[in-house]
């Protein structure tokens, strides 16, 4: 039986905090960018099919979101409720807390106390976006999705090139429309949704706060990614020695805060620059999954 999922979802949460996202529809983009003023970490480009659909965070998770998930508790070296949550570790939001005061992770203690309730993603879970799901949502979705004729094209001629279907930054080519920069954020980050959205109605993917991703980072891993054709939902190197991080910051310049910028760093470390973004998808066998599983609650709410 097939289902049809709403274009929106609003999770509730306690205090009358909720958590907006769209829905991303499955298709196939160009996924990196050999533009000039891009870095060799996000060479070649290459074609990527997102075959299920999932959900995307309107807005990078706030502070008033995370403390109200974590018990009050905000790391965050810029303070407001409004501002994204920062100064908190892949760890801390994937696998274990990282002290005495936080003992659980965002994600363990947000699917276990606050599941999704609803009929039709009632068997959906939140984690992290995959790069590609990341990558995909900032380009603007199944919105910009490449039509069959553009897939063959881009086997033949390797156009369309990532440059035609995109803008630089997420929604404009204009990074003071799209996002905040070392450029014009007077050295802090800002409360989220001031800056104008992308196709799919995303705020904040272009500047303000990099955002960390599922995978391990590897800066050579497109390289095998292109050999392999279209490439249907990737996650990433088995592992490496760091995780991946997008989409620029209050402090970086705008070359960092293109859709297809690729930064990484250990899965401890903790800065006022990094925060996150949350993804609502089907639990299935997927590796993501399987890690996440692992996680202590896990087990007794989630089969595969």
């Amino acid at each position: 039986m097939s289902h049809i999922y709403p274009d929106s979802y609003r999770h509730p949460l306690p205090n009358g905090l909720y958590y907006d996202m769209v829905r991303v529809g499955p298709g196939v983009f160009v996924m990196g960018s050999e533009r000039e003023e891009a870095y060799a970490r996000e060479k070649p480009e290459h074609l990527v099919r997102i075959t299920q659909g999932y959900y995307i965070g309107i807005y990078p998770v706030t502070q008033a979101v995370w403390k109200v998930v974590m018990n009050g508790h905000n790391p965050s070296h810029f303070v407001g409720d409004k501002r994204p949550v920062e100064q908190i570790s892949w760890q801390e939001i994937v696998e274990v807390g990282q002290d005495d005061e936080v003992s659980q992770s965002f994600l363990s203690r947000l699917n276990t106390q606050y599941p999704v309730a609803e009929g039709a993603l009632k068997n959906f879970g939140f984690r992290l976006p995959t790069e590609a799901e990341w990558e995909y949502a900032a380009k603007g979705g199944h919105r910009t999705a490449l039509s069959s004729e553009q897939v063959q094209s881009f086997f033949k001629t390797n156009e369309p090139k990532a440059a035609g279907p995109y803008s630089a930054y997420a929604g404009s080519d204009q990074l003071k429309e799209a996002g905040w920069s070392d450029l014009n954020s007077h050295g802090e980050s800002k409360p989220v949704g001031l800056r104008e959205p992308n196709e799919l109605g995303l705020h904040d993917m272009s500047g303000n706060i990099f955002e960390w991703c599922q995978d391990w980072f590897d800066s050579d891993y497109y390289g095998s990614c292109k050999k392999q054709g279209i490439l249907e939902d990737p996650q990433g190197p088995d592992s490496t020695q760091y995780h991946a991080y997008r989409g620029g910051s209050w402090d970086g310049y705008p070359r960092l805060c293109r859709t297809s910028f690729r930064g990484d760093g250990r899965s401890t470390i903790r800065s006022y620059n990094v925060g996150f973004r949350l993804v609502l998808a089907q639990f299935s066998g997927a590796k993501i999954w399987n890690q996440l599983l692992k996680q202590n609650g896990y087990r007794k709410l989630f089969y595969i």
